[in-house]
Order: C-alpha cells, then structure tokens, then sequence
C-alpha cells in the first residue's frame, strides 16, 4: 500500500484547508485510515481517523468540531476538511493505513505511511 498526502499550504488563522490520501491498493476498503501530525519538537499525534467503511470516525479533542474527516472507496482516497484552523494546528501531517476495519490513536497500530503534508497557521 502507498499513501500519498497532499493539499497543505500556509493559511491564516480562521481559514480551512482539505487533506487528501490517496491510496494505491486494489481494495482501499479494507483499511482503516488516520491522520496524524508532527510539530517541530513535539511527538507525532492523533488526529482523526475512519474505518473502512466510513461509518466510524474518530476525532482527537483538539480539532472535534473543527475537522472532518470522510472517505471515498471508489476513488481510494481519505479527506481531511479542516476548518477553523490555529496557529497551534502547525505540523506536518501523515496519513497512514491499518488493514482492520477501525482506526486506532496509537501510531505504532498502523502498517503504511504517507510521506506528510506541510500545513502552517499564521496568526
């Protein structure tokens, strides 16, 4: 499985912007996908996650209700809709894939990475 990350950027606080994974595998449903975030310094964090079929979704409590994570089977791809973004949501962003039906907040639990997308906030 190869996941590819996209559509960071440099916003201001209050803007959004939409992630999208693609997935290069023959049958993306039958991987749970999450995202995940590095800042500079800090550890690699959870922040939203989907299960395969797109029924269950998991938000960390810092973005919950401010980002929306969705996914399309047909199309192999995970999206990310971030709404009112902060400074604090400054980070290279992951996603990765777990071949079970639902996400999971460790790290450690999932199987393939993308390479990461630069998103920064400025205030």
């Amino acid at each position: 499985v190869q996941l590819q990350a996209s559509g960071g950027g440099l916003v201001q606080a209050g803007d959004s912007l939409r992630l999208s994974c693609a997935a290069s595998v023959r049958t993306f449903s039958g991987y749970a996908v999450g995202w995940f975030r590095q800042a500079p310094g800090k550890e690699r964090e959870f922040v939203a996650g989907i299960g395969w079929t797109g029924s269950t979704a998991d938000y960390a409590d810092s973005v919950k209700d401010r980002f929306t994570i969705s996914r399309d089977n047909a199309k192999n791809t995970v999206l990310l809709q971030m709404n009112r973004l902060k400074p604090e949501d400054t980070a290279v962003y992951y996603c990765a894939a777990r071949a079970w039906d639902s996400p999971r907040r460790r790290a450690d639990e999932y199987d393939y990475w993308g390479q990461g997308t630069q998103v920064t906030v400025s205030s």
